[in-house]
């Protein structure tokens, strides 16, 4: 565990940033007293994702390019409840 003045991480941040990416623990102290840790913070990691993964795994038939429904279109036009 490396501890560091404020001072000195002002200074060495660079430093101090590259440690806590190698997974070091660095605590910045004010004084004597300990006052924030130094962590690396991992990415989140992005999903697999592959062009034409979902081919084949929906399906519509003739009727889906139909008008919708008076009672339905009304809906989508914020018309009624």
């Amino acid at each position: 565990m490396t501890t560091v003045t404020v001072h000195e991480a002002k200074t060495h941040l660079s430093r101090l940033i590259a440690a806590a990416e190698r997974g070091e623990e660095v605590v910045i102290s004010r004084g004597s007293k300990a006052a924030v840790r130094l962590v690396a913070v991992n990415p989140p990691s992005k999903p697999h994702r592959q062009f034409g993964m979902l081919k084949g795994k929906g399906s519509f038939d003739e009727t889906f390019f139909d008008p919708l429904p008076e009672d339905e279109l009304r809906l989508w036009n914020g018309e009624g409840e």
